[in-house]
């Protein structure tokens, strides 16, 4: 089955173009490619000399160049360094395999979903389809996405709706208030994507001059973590001693994942592990439910997800993931971890771990058991987002179950860190895999527009995923010729 579809489309429109130029010439608006957010070397010098006056999370088109897993980790002013992470200690994770989880914290807005937002709005921005000074930007998402994509908005001057549930965390609100032009609250939390479809079909219909960038289906998503969180992770393969086995990461909205497909690029018998919440087991066992890990999204397959390609279904409790929220940042916690001998440079590192990332570690430890990988070997995780988000929710906690104590630290040491097991953990065969896409059609067929043929063609037709990183060439061609123009101006 051999089929040509536009994943991502690279018609020109050049009317629109033009508005465009003309407000990135206003903004004084310089777009990175993709080979310089891979590689800051290729940054030019100058850039990197104003940077050095700009805080990370200001609003200012220079941060532009900070949608890099390459930042210095600090708040203001810093240049590029290594790619962030973690290398999580045995005495954490209870196993021997190094456990290596990098980190989003120090990307623009805390979270490295500004750099998916970047992959879905750019291509639209400099061949003409998004015209930024009529047309409102729209994120759905539930809830970093959002923030990246009306950071990036804010960008450009051009007005933004960010859409997501109401159920996050407060957070995630009060940025938005400060950057978004208008946030639209949908019902549930982070199980209820259907809800924030549902809202963009009521946009939709509304007749306004708006362009909805779905990150569920955009392969925007997909194309910059396939390039760049992708390259990020195998210069981290490279730095760390041990032989890679396998990348374990939230589908969320399948863009991460993508990663996965360019590692197992580079190591052929490497595997891709799908983490979900066990109250929504979607992927494991067609399952369905509300949880509390933020951010990943779930009750459905996302289009830009390449299941086939996708080798184990892992489910996490929850109250596992807020056990270790509370366990790395409440001051017994800390202390109890300083006891069993995690050094100081760990210990101010744990949190970069948001409750997402607690979920990818605890994934990575149930790998790491079920395959009985020893010190020679390594797992890669992700850290989306840092503990800076989630504040209230360790006050909502405390609230909730008191004060946590040194008793509380010893049985969620034992539980929840020592005790991990690989219970809910599935090795994925052909028709397995199979199932899940299928999954796809309800969502996407039925009630999203896609067609038959297109559905079939992710299953049936290898070309439609490995075609979408050749898109990246050609982008970055067509945006130093955008630059360009925008200087002729």
């Amino acid at each position: 089955m051999k089929t040509d579809f536009k994943q991502i489309d690279l018609t020109m429109e050049p009317k629109k173009r033009e508005n465009a130029l003309k407000r990135a010439k206003e903004k004084n608006l310089v777009i990175p490619t993709f080979a310089q957010m891979k590689d800051p070397n290729l940054i030019p010098d100058e850039i990197k000399e104003e940077l050095k006056n700009v805080g990370l999370w200001d609003i200012n088109p220079l941060n532009l160049f900070r949608i890099s897993w390459y930042n210095e980790p600090v708040d203001t002013g810093g240049g590029y360094g290594g790619v962030n992470y973690i290398e999580m200690p045995e005495a954490i994770t209870g196993v021997k395999a190094k456990i290596i989880a990098i980190s989003g914290r120090y990307f623009p807005t805390g979270a490295h979903k500004v750099g998916a937002a970047f992959g879905c709005l750019v291509p639209r921005l400099i061949t003409g389809q998004f015209d930024p000074t009529t047309t409102k930007a729209v994120w759905p998402s539930t809830g970093n996405y959002c923030r990246g994509g009306a950071y990036d908005s804010a960008l450009l001057s051009c007005e933004s709706i960010a859409i997501l549930p109401e159920g996050m965390s407060k957070e995630r609100f009060e940025w938005l208030e400060q950057v978004a032009g208008e946030t639209i609250k949908t019902v549930g939390t982070e199980s209820n994507v259907k809800e924030i479809f549902d809202k963009c079909w009521e946009l939709r219909k509304s007749g306004e001059d708006l362009m909805i960038f779905n990150q569920f289906e955009e392969f925007g998503n997909y194309l910059w973590h396939h390039e760049v969180t992708g390259s990020a992770i195998e210069n981290v393969i490279n730095e760390v001693e041990g032989n890679y086995h396998g990348y374990v990461c939230s589908t969320g909205s399948g863009g991460t994942l993508a990663a996965g497909d360019y590692l197992k690029k580079k190591y052929p018998t490497s595997k891709i592990a799908a983490s979900e919440a066990l109250q929504c087991p979607t992927i494991y066992n067609n399952g369905f439910g509300d949880h509390r890990i933020e951010g990943i999204g779930d009750k459905h397959i996302p289009w830009v997800h390449n299941v086939k390609n996708t080798d184990i279904a892992i489910a996490i409790d929850d109250e596992a993931t807020m056990s270790w929220i509370r366990m790395l940042n409440e001051p017994e916690g800390i202390a109890f971890l300083k006891e069993k001998g995690i050094d100081d440079e760990t210990i101010e590192k744990l949190s970069w771990i948001g409750i997402s990332g607690a979920a990818n570690i605890i994934g990575a430890i149930k790998y790491a058991k079920y395959f009985e990988l020893t010190e020679d070997d390594v797992v890669v995780t992700i850290l989306t987002d840092s503990m800076d988000l989630y504040q209230s929710r360790l006050e909502e906690l405390k609230e909730e179950r008191g004060e946590f104590t040194a008793y509380d630290a010893h049985a969620v040491y034992a539980r929840y860190f020592q005790g991990v097991t690989t219970e809910y953990f599935k090795e994925l065969n052909y028709y397995d895999r199979k199932a899940i896409h299928n999954l796809k059609y309800y969502t996407w067929v039925e009630q999203q527009g896609k067609t038959y043929d297109e559905i079939m063609a992710q299953w049936y037709d290898d070309s439609y995923w490995t075609s979408i990183p050749e898109s990246a060439e050609m982008l970055d061609q067509l945006i130093e010729q955008f630059n360009k123009d925008v200087k002729n101006i």
